[in-house]
């Protein structure tokens, strides 16, 4: 069983900056790419960033030139640094792991409000 822990949400207001942190508890040479998603209140969970372990990185379109991903490899750990945030980037973000062996694990979700 994989453990994440997120942390690094909170309340922040429009045009501010927020780093999340995930770290997982297995080893990142079992690791193949790390990411974040977030969801809204009735709305389907989304991409929001993802990055392999070769270092390629894939963003939601809404995001490009405000988030940046970054990982720790050594610590298996997961950064999203949110800067310029908007009333629209109000979500629970949640943090994925995906194994070579294993498939997907998920964290508990950190809720980011971002007021206006």
């Amino acid at each position: 069983q994989v453990q994440l822990v997120e942390s690094g949400g909170g309340l922040v207001q429009a045009g501010g900056s927020l780093r999340l942190s995930c770290t997982a508890s297995i080893s990142r040479f079992s690791i193949s790419s790390m990411g974040w998603y977030r969801q809204c209140p009735g709305k389907q969970r989304e991409l929001v960033a993802t990055m392999t372990n070769g270092g390629s990185t894939t963003y939601a379109n809404s995001v490009v030139g405000r988030f940046t991903i970054s990982r720790d490899n050594a610590k298996s750990t997961v950064f999203l640094q949110m800067n310029s945030v908007k009333p629209e980037d109000t979500a629970v973000y949640y943090c994925k792991v995906t194994r070579y062996v294993g498939g997907d694990s998920w964290g508990q979700g950190t809720q980011v409000t971002v007021s206006s």
